[in-house]
């Protein structure tokens, strides 16, 4: 049967005994100071990847189809977002987005701000202004080995974090990062075994001695080369441009928050700080205009009870669905689905539009997930049927297409 399209703002996954959190979708600076009457002094940590000033534009290469899913590779090129700030544009909207930063971290919250070369120098002096210059604790130089090499210039392979805290009472776990040593300190050192076989060195100097075990760990400099950059055939990449490894994230999760603290991303592009966040018991925020991030949200964040705040969006797109009455659930069949997204590959069929889908129920809240499908690796083929529990209320139906759209329409249930 066709479906009557209705529009929806909210999209609600519970999850029991999930961390909670919450994306959303729009303007960093809208989304931050609409947060700011529920969260403000209460997050514990902010990391943010921004613009750079670098002046291009960025793209996701999408799946469309069982066939590129199962092929691992982006048939559909995607703008994610616009690098094209001018100088007083850029400084103005970070000035207001780290202003913002201050009012909603708690004392104890501390903020990572991820820069190049181009913005570093200038961000650098609005954070002492706003944070205080006696409350920068490092310039986090983050080396990687990634990309081309210039002959015009030594190669640019690092990343500057910019680590600062709200106030002195921060609270900052170094226990918690620390990791085995890479390599043993072998330097003017013996070697010895301890009585348990353990492996540790000493060295003589003033008078004293000093012993260090093999197996100790140790805590992780202001030099972070020990994290490497995502590879274009990482596993790990969702198609977003400039992605972080979740392995960065999560080093900086760990050491600026602890289990049930907020944690926010104003910037959270492939959503990687907010699936650091849910894997290490964290609740997270994250913001994004760019409603391919919605698509990502979705992926990443299974598992954890959270909501999707959605920008106005009115798509035009067509979905037909049957539902059938079981014992104690209706089956819901995705017969058929297009929506017009220009650019698709020669022959794809209009279902392979179709990223996810869900069906749920329309709550006081919003849409409340009960059952969802998402392509992956794993699983490229379209999973045409969902089994949702018989409550009472109304029942709906999401699809979100490749390009970001998500569309949802009402359900009319089977009688027994």
């Amino acid at each position: 049967m066709a479906l009557e399209r209705i529009q929806v703002t909210t999209e609600w996954h519970p999850a029991n005994g999930g961390v909670k959190g919450l994306f959303c979708q729009g303007d960093a600076i809208a989304r931050m100071e609409a947060l700011l009457g529920e969260y403000e002094g209460k997050i514990k940590l902010i990391y943010m990847d921004p613009p750079f000033m670098t002046g291009d534009r960025f793209y996701m290469r999408v799946r469309v189809g069982e066939e590129e899913w199962r092929r691992g590779k982006g048939s559909l090129a995607l703008e994610s977002f616009a690098d094209r700030y001018d100088r007083a544009e850029y400084l103005a909207m970070m000035r207001r987005v780290l202003e913002l930063s201050r009012r909603l971290l708690s004392d104890e919250g501390m903020i990572f701000v991820h820069l190049d070369y181009r913005a570093h120098p200038h961000v650098r002096l609005l954070m002492d202004e706003i944070f205080g210059e006696d409350n920068l604790l490092n310039e986090i130089i983050w080396v990687y080995q990634s990309g081309g090499r210039s002959i015009h210039h030594f190669s640019r392979k690092h990343d500057v974090i910019l680590f600062y805290r709200k106030t002195e009472k921060y609270d900052f776990n170094i226990e918690a990062v620390k990791a085995p040593r890479a390599k043993p300190r072998t330097s003017h050192m013996r070697r010895h075994v301890d009585p348990d076989g353990r492996v540790y060195r000493s060295i003589r100097s003033g008078g004293r001695v000093y012993t260090y075990y093999d197996d100790d760990p140790i805590a992780p400099t202001d030099v972070w080369q020990d994290l490497a950059h995502l590879q274009q055939k990482d596993p790990e990449r969702t198609g977003f441009d400039v992605q972080k490894p979740l392995a960065l994230l999560d080093r900086i999760v760990k050491c600026a928050s602890r289990p049930g603290d907020w944690v926010l991303d104003p910037f959270a592009g492939s959503a990687t700080t907010l699936e650091a966040a849910r894997l290490n018991g964290r609740s997270f925020i994250g913001i994004d205009r760019s409603p391919l991030t919605v698509n990502i949200a979705r992926r990443r964040l299974n598992g954890a009870d959270y909501r999707i705040l959605l920008a106005d969006y009115k798509p035009t797109s067509v979905c037909s669905a049957a539902i059938h009455a079981g014992v104690g659930f209706y089956h819901v069949i995705l017969e058929d689905f297009s929506t017009d997204i220009p650019g698709l590959p020669e022959g794809a069929l209009p279902m392979d539009v179709v990223d996810n889908w869900s069906v749920g129920y329309l709550r006081p809240e919003g849409y409340q997930v009960m059952a969802e499908f998402a392509r992956s690796k794993r699983a490229g083929a379209l999973q045409r049927e969902l089994a949702v529990p018989a409550y009472a209320g109304k029942l709906a139906l999401c699809v979100g297409d490749v390009a970001g759209g998500s569309h949802y329409f009402a359900l009319e249930r089977a009688m027994p």
